[in-house]
């Protein structure tokens, strides 16, 4: 996806400086930055869930992962439940 994003002359200079630090293009820098900060938000959102909300979480994690073509009898479902 492209999206275009307006910076000031004194942020471009200074991610200038940075990528020639870091052997980088700007445009790589800026995909790195955005990646670091999205993952310390998810970090810290995840940090912030309560016991249920992360049960929850979970349970939705796994339920994307079922099989949708394969069935299971409700007398199995509650059977695998209650274990």
């Amino acid at each position: 996806m492209r999206k275009i994003i307006d910076l000031n002359d004194t942020l471009i200079t200074k991610l200038k400086i940075m990528s020639a630090f870091e052997n980088l293009s700007v445009k790589a820098l800026i995909e790195k930055a955005v990646d670091n900060f999205v993952s310390q938000k998810e970090k810290e959102r995840l940090d912030n869930l309560t016991l249920e909300e992360k049960e929850d979480l979970g349970l939705l994690l796994l339920m994307q992962q079922v099989d949708k073509n394969e069935n299971v009898s409700e007398k199995d479902f509650f059977k695998a439940l209650n274990e």
